[in-house]
């Protein structure tokens, strides 16, 4: 009886770690990222430098502040608006953030991963700035972009692009700025490794 007891118990075990396996790997699934050349990028106005520590141990997450955008050809023209607002206005080498993310579940290419970002002052050389498109101080973004922004976090520590152990940030707790505004920064506040100090 008791040797039939442990092996019912060793069984559920299994099936509980199996089943955990398996809904990770369904939460956090591979971003679907489409690169600068697809989204139509300028070229960088000089070479960007690469970040001074890479795996990065923050990731900083912004809002557009703009109308948002849920279909790919909607979000590339935004993302085409921003590298020339970046490059133009701000007279910046490139878009500042290294990826965006639309409505559309899909993640664009910024400066990409290993790259020095002109998101957040203090942390451009040691995070990965991520925009969400659109503008979230009273409403949250979709499901498809919530989800599409954790996996490509979870993508960036699966790829040692992020450290493990990384911090999650919201672009208000690195600026003074009301940035990603506060219905993203209370959710992100959910969001795993979420702290509440840099």
């Amino acid at each position: 009886m008791v040797r039939v007891t442990f092996l019912l118990v060793a069984i559920c075990i299994a099936i509980c770690r199996a089943t955990e396996v398996a809904d990770s790997a369904e939460t956090f699934g591979t971003p679907n990222i489409i690169s600068r050349r697809q989204w139509g990028a300028r070229p960088p106005k000089a070479t960007i430098p690469a970040l001074k520590i890479d795996p990065v141990p923050y990731v900083v997450i912004h809002h557009s502040d703009t109308v948002g955008c849920n279909t790919q050809a909607i979000c590339q023209a935004r993302v085409r608006s921003f590298q020339n607002n970046h490059m133009n206005a701000k007279k910046w080498d490139d878009i500042g953030y290294n990826f965006l993310v639309g409505e559309d579940g899909n993640v664009y290419e910024g400066r990409g991963w290993g790259k020095h970002g002109s998101h957040s002052v203090q942390y451009n050389a040691k995070s990965i700035g991520i925009c969400l498109i659109g503008k979230f101080t009273n409403t949250v973004p979709n499901s498809a972009s919530v989800r599409a922004a954790q996996n490509l976090i979870a993508y960036g520590v699966a790829n040692n692009k992020i450290k493990s152990d990384y911090k999650l940030l919201g672009h208000r707790q690195t600026a003074q700025t009301s940035c990603p505004g506060n219905a993203l920064y209370n959710l992100i506040k959910t969001w795993p490794h979420w702290s509440e100090k840099p």
